[in-house]
């Protein structure tokens, strides 16, 4: 059965795939959880680029993302295009600097981080997807902590891991601080 829909949009060269692919992986690790993860890009630096991570109980699951339940869009191009696919109740998280979300989107939780000048002030914007990861990983209530940076210390290079990990606390500690009361318990998709 399928179990939850994740999309996650934005420039190529933000690092879309592999913060998808660190969010894949973490499921994976998860006992009697499958992930399958699509992704579609322009040839482009800048041009649009998503990914499609499908959480499954079954090895063999539908691979494509027809309205997830959680949409992390990390530029407006993104955000536009996808955000009208988001399933009621779902978890819209945005780089704030980057997106202006049009309207009051009912029954949608969003949750928006600064994450390439949390990525600055570690001193590298190439971390920007890392600290997506780790606000992810805060705000969407689908993974635990330690799977996701198992992920990350299974997904980048080992010369670049303790950058990498700093990142991933600044997003973690980030959300964890602007994390509303009670958010997590209506999420509707728990995989931990």
């Amino acid at each position: 059965m399928q179990l939850a829909e994740i999309r996650v949009a934005g420039f190529a060269g933000q690092g879309v795939i592999l913060l998808a692919k660190m969010i894949a992986r973490a499921i994976l690790g998860v006992k009697g959880h499958h992930a399958i993860m699509t992704q579609d890009f322009g040839r482009d630096i800048g041009g649009l680029c998503n990914t499609q991570v499908v959480v499954s109980d079954q090895p063999d699951c539908y691979y494509h993302v027809n309205n997830p339940d959680v949409l992390v869009a990390m530029s407006q191009e993104a955000y536009d295009m996808f955000f009208p696919e988001l399933r009621p109740g779902g978890v819209l998280i945005i780089e704030q600097d980057l997106i202006r979300v049009t309207g009051t989107p009912e029954g949608i939780r969003v949750y928006g981080i600064p994450a390439m000048r949390l990525a600055e002030e570690i001193s590298n914007r190439t971390v920007l997807n890392v600290v997506m990861l780790g606000f992810f990983g805060a705000v969407a209530g689908v993974l635990k902590r330690e799977s996701l940076l198992k992920s990350v210390e299974n997904s980048v290079p080992s010369a670049s891991l303790d950058l990498n990990l700093k990142a991933f606390d600044h997003g973690y500690d980030y959300g964890l601080r602007h994390l509303l009361p009670g958010a997590l318990e209506s999420t509707g998709i728990q995989l931990v």
